[in-house]
């Protein structure tokens, strides 16, 4: 009511509807964990394009399978992938620095992300400077000078105007800190500013001519660092300082998680996934109600070597999780690197990119796989399967990838590691197991508001007319069995989930049930012959 009745007259008061509305939550945010040719390290960067991958991890790379993944993802639908850039540095003598740098006439600089990509940077100093802005800030106008850093492969200029060394607001360690992406200062800064370069001789520009700008020298050249391993991604003190994998945890969401090969196997490069890091990732997938996303191992050259890999998951892949699948084989496809020769890859990317095609014109509950599941970019099967082959494979909890007549190369299997139907899992099949994230993932959510409201049947209505609203909106949609509500779901909160003992804790109990819609793995015709009727 309002708060002081006063005066005789009409008063208007708002009254709460008890609608909060629930959302869904995204269903194929995919994650990828890995190597790359530059960007920021141990931080999730949110994509939105494969330019976008291009422009801030580089673009393709042969030593990265990862960029691979990431191309195939967005080639078959993904939408937004976020991207984790692991650096392993090199040790020992003769070791390369992590990050090139350079001296600009005075001014030490180095890359603002390791890798050899800084090696092709160039600097330049100018005092064509502003003597208002040195009046401003309180410095002499010789204190003043302008910054200009280009990256001589991409081209990508950055200029910085009226900087100084001196203390101020546009000291230069902090401007390129807070706004360069190629350059930052290198230990301390000198007392005194550097000087201006020379104009290029008439041959040149200021980017080839040495007076006119500084590279970097063949001794603070920096690499690209050694090649990952499972220390990498999940390396002592990499959660509590949510490095490695565990930068994930920098991020709000995701739903599927790639982890590319990165080992090398019989000096070949990006062949496989430790077995320690393929099981951490699925324990962290279970914990961030996420998938994982598995490409077999290179051992697995044949349907032979693939079943009995498959009889033993947690010794062979590093799991056996509910919240993990693995497609099997993998994916020949053209390289541009070396003139678009036909070369294998890991398919989890063109994987996650169906998944995501799928969830967007079917929804989370529909199976990615079929026909519709067409794999794009993808030329052909490292392992081309039979039917026969196949079905030796399915029973077992490997996804396999056919190549079918007229549709080309499909997903053709919709199974988690708990496919085996030995186990008898109720979370078989993959599309089941991820409408149950989603539900999870959007109630958690959807229910914050509940926390410390009175626990009482005014609460309990508020939290049946809400949750039941959400999925009464799926049913219409689809994504339950039943041809009526109360055989596709049920939401129940009242004294029987919820008793005195369980108020007088603080408890609310609520309980959310569904029918899953499980695919049609299997289509059985059945025809008969009629015989020819006879006269009675």
């Amino acid at each position: 009511m309002p708060a002081t009745l006063t005066y005789p007259g009409v008063y208007i008061e708002e009254l709460p509807s008890g609608v909060r509305t629930i959302t869904g939550v995204a269903t194929s945010l995919t994650a990828f964990v890995g190597r790359a040719l530059r960007g920021a390290t141990d931080e999730p960067v949110t994509l939105n394009s494969y330019a976008d991958f291009e422009r801030v991890f580089g673009g393709l790379s042969n030593d990265a399978s990862l960029s691979f993944a990431v191309r195939d993802f967005y080639l078959n639908g993904g939408s937004q992938a976020i991207v984790v850039r692991l650096y392993r540095a090199e040790t020992g003598a003769g070791a390369k620095p992590a990050k090139a740098s350079l001296d600009a006439n005075g001014l030490n600089l180095e890359a603002a992300t390791p890798g050899a990509w800084g090696n092709k940077l160039r600097a330049r100093v100018d005092t064509d400077v502003s003597a208002e802005v040195a009046t401003a800030l309180g410095v002499a106008s010789n204190a003043l000078f302008n910054l200009t850093v280009r990256d001589t492969q991409t081209g990508v200029e950055e200029q910085f105007r009226n900087v100084t060394v001196a203390e101020s607001v546009r000291r230069v360690d902090r401007i390129l800190t807070a706004e360069s992406q190629l350059a930052r200062v290198k230990g301390a800064l000198s007392g005194s500013a550097p000087t201006a370069h020379v104009a290029p001789a008439a041959d040149k520009t200021v980017w080839t001519d040495d007076n006119a700008s500084d590279p970097v020298l063949a001794a603070a050249q920096a690499s690209d660092g050694l090649e990952l391993n499972s220390d990498a991604f999940i390396g002592t003190g990499k959660q509590a300082a949510k490095e490695g994998l565990y930068a994930l945890e920098k991020i709000d969401l995701f739903n599927l998680l790639c982890i590319p090969p990165y080992k090398s196997v019989a000096g070949v490069a990006n062949q496989d996934v430790d077995t320690t890091v393929a099981g951490a990732a699925a324990k962290y997938c279970e914990d961030r109600r996420a998938l994982l996303l598995l490409d077999p191992p290179s051992g697995w050259t044949s349907k032979a070597t693939a079943k009995t890999g498959m009889a033993d998951t947690a010794t062979n892949l590093g799991t056996r999780s509910k919240n993990a699948a693995v497609y099997f084989p993998r994916i020949k496809a053209a390289n541009p690197l070396r003139g678009n020769q036909i070369e294998t890859f890991p398919g989890c990317g063109a994987v996650a990119g169906v998944i995501a095609r799928t969830d967007a014109s079917r929804g989370v509950w529909k199976a990615p796989a079929g026909l519709e599941a067409g794999l794009n970019g993808v030329t052909a099967l490292a392992v081309p399967l039979t039917d026969l082959e196949n079905g030796e494979l399915n029973p077992l909890g490997l996804n396999c990838l056919r190549a079918m007549p007229a549709a080309g190369p499909v997903v053709w299997g919709a199974r988690t590691l708990q496919g085996d139907d030995r186990l008898a899992s109720e979370w078989k099949y993959l599309p089941v197991r991820r409408l149950a994230l989603f539900l999870e993932e959007s109630l958690y959510r959807g229910t914050q508001w509940v926390v410390f409201e009175p626990n009482d049947e005014p609460l309990w209505a508020q939290i049946r007319l809400n949750v039941g609203a959400f999925m009464q909106n799926l049913f219409r949609q689809g994504a339950f069995q039943g041809t009526s509500p109360r055989e596709a779901y049920l939401v129940k909160c009242d004294r029987e989930t919820t008793t005195q003992t369980d108020i007088n804790l603080g408890i609310v109990n609520i309980l959310v049930g569904f029918a899953p819609l499980k695919p049609a793995e299997f289509v059985v015709i059945k025809i008969q012959q009629l015989a020819g009727q006879t006269q009675a």
